[in-house]
């Protein structure tokens, strides 16, 4: 299934046509990208690298307990995406979580109190830095097993198809998942049965701590 993409804070350009070998073809409706939007944009992507490099320092001094994936360098892919995205869409990804919930809207205290174990967090202390969730905000995780979160994105996209709704999930996952047996078992299905899910592959080059030159 696809939906034409529209920016949350602006209108979609008209319908323009194209010539192409002689004929007349239809171009997708463009999201209409404002100074207002690009500024909104840069504003989210910083918040996200402040956030992580301040994780990353309190990782350091052994704040943080665990496993603590940050995600500096990616800021705008889910920028853009969530940007592109719907109010009622959900969005599910790997351990590497910080960055997605504050493109959502979640509240940075809250996520910052997950990771140092405050009962104030997310999980109530408990989730850490991989297993955090809003459904408030349709977010569900953080997915600390490789690749689990492409099926269950899957399994959401069945359920907005099987109770009509006009949504789409957000299903992201890194290059480390893309062996994951579970992944193409989860493409299939949506191939056969014509899901609303949108995959994102966010190849970092890296799987987990593991450099693709070395995997």
């Amino acid at each position: 299934m696809v939906r034409k993409a529209n920016a949350n804070s602006s209108k979609a350009k008209n319908t323009s046509k194209s010539s192409r070998a002689g004929k007349s073809v239809a171009r997708p409706n463009v999201p209409d990208f404002s100074a207002k939007d690009e500024l909104n944009a840069y504003r989210e992507m910083l918040l996200i690298r402040r956030f992580e490099e301040k994780a990353g320092q309190m990782y350091g001094m052994g704040l943080i307990g665990g496993f603590c994936h940050l995600y500096i360098g990616q800021e705008a892919v889910v920028t853009g995406i969530h940007m592109a995205s719907k109010k009622g869409d959900s969005s599910i990804t790997s351990y590497r979580d910080h960055g997605h919930m504050l493109a959502v809207g979640i509240d940075p205290n809250g996520v910052m109190a997950e990771l140092t174990g405050r009962a104030s967090g997310l999980s109530k202390g408990k989730g850490g830095s991989m297993h955090m969730f809003s459904t408030d905000k349709r977010f569900y995780g953080g997915n600390g097993i490789v690749g689990a979160q492409v099926s269950l994105g899957t399994g959401l996209a069945f359920a907005y198809k099987y109770r009509g709704e006009d949504n789409v999930s957000l299903t992201y996952f890194g290059d480390g998942a893309a062996n994951q047996g579970q992944v193409y078992e989860s493409f299939n299905m949506a191939k056969l049965w014509d899901l609303p899910v949108v995959y994102i592959i966010e190849n970092n080059k890296y799987a987990m701590g593991t450099s693709i030159e070395r995997s």
